[in-house]
Formats: C-alpha cells, sequence, structure tokens
C-alpha cells in the first residue's frame, strides 16, 4: 500500500512538472507579446531619426547663388530687374544689367556665367541670419525634384515673374536652375509642399527691398 502510494504520489508530482513546464513558456510569450509593442515603438522611432537627418539637405559649399528673383517686361519699355541671394545670406539686387546670362533651354548656367551674374549686383544692405537661410535651403532639393504645373496664359503687358532656385553640381561645374513660381502673363508653380512657403518668404524679402 506504501509503495502504491509513493508511486501515485510521485505520478501526481511529474504531471505537475509537465504543467508547470507548459505554462512557463506561454508566460514567457505573454510578457513578450505584452513588451513588443514597446520595442516596435523604440525601433521606429530610431529610424524615423535616421530617416529625418538623411533627408537633411546640405548645401555645397561652392555653391554661390541658392535662390533668384527675377522680372521681364518688354511693354513700354524693356524692364528686367530682381535680386539674389548668395550663400552667404547676402541679399543682391539688379536692375537692368547689360549682358545677363539667362539660363539656357536645358535650365543650365555656368559656374562662370553665375559669378558674372553676381558680378553685375549690387549690396541691398539685408542679410539672411544663417538659421532662416538654412530653413529655406534645405527645402531647395525637394523643390528640385518636384512637378511644375503647365503654362497658362492668364494676362497680357505683365511681364513675367520668376522666384527660383539653384542646385550646383560639383561634377558638371554647372547650375541647374528650378521655377518655384512664375507669375504675369504665364503662370505655372512647382507642386512642392513647401514651395508656397518659399515664395511667400522671398515676397517678403522683395518687400524689404523696395522700402530700403
Amino acid at each position: 500500500m506504501m509503495n502504491q502510494a509513493c508511486f501515485s504520489k510521485n505520478a501526481n508530482l511529474h504531471e505537475q512538472n509537465q504543467h508547470a513546464s507548459y505554462i512557463r513558456p506561454l508566460k514567457n510569450d505573454f510578457v513578450l507579446m505584452k513588451s513588443l509593442p514597446k520595442k516596435i515603438a523604440k525601433i521606429t522611432l530610431l529610424c524615423l531619426l535616421f530617416t529625418g537627418c538623411k533627408k537633411n539637405y546640405v548645401i555645397s559649399n561652392k555653391q554661390a547663388l541658392l535662390f533668384q528673383y527675377d522680372y521681364i517686361n518688354y511693354a513700354w519699355g524693356y524692364k528686367h530687374n530682381g535680386f539674389i541671394i548668395d550663400s552667404e545670406g547676402n541679399v543682391l539686387k539688379y536692375n537692368n544689367p547689360e549682358n545677363w546670362n539667362f539660363h539656357e533651354s536645358d535650365s543650365t548656367l555656368s559656374e562662370a556665367q553665375i559669378s558674372e551674374n553676381i558680378m553685375m549686383c549690387t549690396r541691398t544692405g539685408i542679410k539672411i541670419s544663417d538659421e532662416e537661410l538654412h530653413k529655406y535651403s534645405s527645402h531647395i532639393k525637394n523643390i528640385a525634384s518636384s512637378k511644375v504645373t503647365a503654362l497658362k496664359n492668364v494676362a497680357a503687358d505683365a511681364g513675367s515673374a520668376e522666384y527660383l532656385c539653384y542646385q550646383f553640381s560639383e561634377k558638371t561645374k554647372t547650375y541647374s536652375c528650378y521655377i518655384i513660381k512664375m507669375e504675369g502673363n504665364f503662370r505655372c508653380e512647382n507642386l512642392n509642399f513647401y514651395s508656397k512657403k518659399v515664395v511667400e518668404w522671398m515676397k517678403d524679402i522683395n518687400i524689404r527691398i523696395s522700402g530700403n
């Protein structure tokens, strides 16, 4: 009888151990599943931070010109004026310059041509802060890769006002010109999200120049 009781007791202990061995992995799986969303959230946050840093556009140290506002009107006499913003934040203006280098049909200008244009400009006394310049120049890459709406003829004798940005290629030593917005006789605009903000910023600068 004692041997039978011991056997029964051992059998119960064996069954309990087996039951515990099944429960233990289930508990571990439950803890793992409970902590998984937090781990996924941390990994996602790190990925977003890394991606954000990768998307940060850095201007070439050799790029001299960033933005340009250019106005031309042939009605009632020739008018050509505007301003440029260089890589140091200086705002330079021009008024009916001779032998101005306009961007070609492929929207590029050589480094020498850009230098010639800058030499024909005069200082306005306005200088953009480094923080402000970085804020808006960081949008150039996205604007350059975005589509522009088709040209629409909306007026006559109003001339043409263009808001432009540039990218410099150290490999080819050329500047690629991109339209942010065109107003006047013909209208078109870049579809990038930041285009409107850049245009508003440039319009504010134009008002400041007019007030000088």
